[in-house]
């Protein structure tokens, strides 16, 4: 029944044509029209009528409107910065019987529900009506097949109705809660819910990034609020989307969001600043540039590399920090995607995007902190501040977080040595500014 059901999955991805062109839906609108030429060219041009409309924004602080078409090169990494990366991107292309090389077809099967506000239809097809949902709920057997089809079927890719999208390499879904409980979302609905399933390489993932995700709350960051859960001994995290907002009515309304690789033209691909990704300064060049109150959202930007330089989650690349254009304007969304990367020896510990020409917290010093300052724009003593404050929040809450989160189901000594590695980080940490 289950190899059944994978290959019935796969049999239906092939056998659907690829769109001739994708229109792109906003809150009720079409912003403009993606297309691929006979040539395989990506291309994406404006709608006039979203040209006309003074109130409608840009898809990206790298899209700016205009009337004329933009290039391949230009819109590339907007759109292809929706879809998944590495081994994640070939499992789905495989699964959908389309080439992992080609944009624009694993947009057509999977854009139905991507990270932000849009949506990607083929011309004619409208989007359902916020109303008409009617979500498959999950029963244990359910979600325990789900999980076990992840790891060859990224995304549930080719699941009839199914055309979800997230950026990123780790295995996860887009999902709905329906009184609490995990369900499937139904054609066109906005997913609620991020479900990320322990990582089997790496022992104890979820209770890694539930403890870092809870331990940056507690020290005063904006997180997603994350729930870990298990099922038959297995266990995963829910993250709760900071890009929906639910009405008193319980609709669910998308909010448009891009990460920072998107809002700097920078593909995928090159999402390590090694590689010609971001680094910190263009981060906080992006910041004082496109967020409404920018002087707020440096902080914030601030506090999150000095938390992930304690906590050692090294993997804190371009795509792993996002703008949120909400009510409150462009702003640095809340983090996501934090997990002490250190706790495992086969990953590499220096930190994707250097702190001061230093990418390890052994390597870091007062001199390193000083050219830091220079490069954030920020002064010496501010950061020398928010390194005590933030420092002596981890070694406060550590204990406090692991201990709330020490239920059944969860490795409670996992939690507990990640806990203690903190605090001994934190101290370390808060050293290295009086070298």
């Amino acid at each position: 029944m289950h190899l059944r059901h994978h290959a019935a999955a796969r049999t239906q991805g092939k056998a659907n044509p690829v769109s001739p062109a994708l229109d792109v839906w906003w809150d009720g609108a079409v912003v403009g029209r993606l297309a691929q030429d006979r040539h395989g060219e990506l291309g994406f041009v404006y709608s006039p009528d979203w040209l006309q409309r003074e109130d409608a924004p840009a898809l990206s602080a790298s899209l700016p409107k205009r009337p004329e078409p933009y290039s391949r090169r230009e819109c590339r990494p907007f759109f292809g910065g929706l879809l998944p990366e590495e081994g994640q991107r070939q499992a789905v292309a495989r699964a959908l019987g389309v080439s992992g090389g080609n944009d624009f077809a694993l947009l057509d099967k999977l854009g139905g529900d991507v990270a932000g506000a849009l949506q990607l239809l083929p011309p004619g097809e409208l989007p359902r009506p916020a109303g008409a949902v009617h979500p498959r709920l999950l029963d244990e057997a359910g979600l325990m097949d789900r999980l076990d089809a992840l790891s060859t079927r990224p995304l549930l890719a080719g699941e009839e109705g199914l055309r979800l999208s997230l950026a990123g390499s780790q295995t996860k879904v887009p999902v709905v809660l329906v009184d609490g409980e995990v369900a499937l979302p139904s054609p066109g609905q906005p997913t609620t819910h991020i479900l990320k399933p322990s990582i089997p390489r790496f022992p104890g993932t979820t209770e890694n990034e539930a403890f870092v995700m809870g331990l940056a709350a507690a020290a005063g960051l904006a997180v997603a609020p994350v729930e870990p859960r298990s099922v038959r001994h297995r266990t995963f995290l829910l993250v709760s989307r900071y890009d929906r907002a639910a009405s008193a009515d319980g609709r669910v309304r998308r909010i448009h969001q891009e990460d920072f690789c998107q809002a700097l033209a920078i593909n995928p691909e090159r999402k390590y600043s090694a590689e010609g990704g971001p680094t910190l300064k263009d981060c906080f060049a992006l910041l004082r540039r496109v967020a409404l109150r920018p002087a707020v959202d440096v902080l914030k930007l601030l506090d999150a590399v000095i938390f992930n330089l304690i906590v050692g989650n090294a993997d804190a690349h371009g795509k792993n920090f996002s703008i949120l254009y909400d009510e409150d304007g462009p702003r640095l969304a809340p983090l996501y995607d934090l997990l002490a990367t250190v706790a495992y020896p086969e990953l590499s510990p220096g930190m994707a995007m250097k702190i001061g020409r230093r990418s390890t917290l052994d390597a870091m010093d007062r001199r390193a902190w000083a050219a830091f300052a220079a490069d954030a724009t920020l002064g010496l003593p501010l950061i020398r501040r928010r390194v005590a404050e933030i420092g002596e929040a981890v070694k406060t809450h550590a204990a406090e977080v692991a201990n709330g989160l020490m239920e059944p189901g969860l490795d409670a000594n996992v939690l507990s040595w990640i806990a203690e590695m903190a605090a001994i980080r934190a101290s370390r940490c808060m050293l290295t500014i009086r070298q």
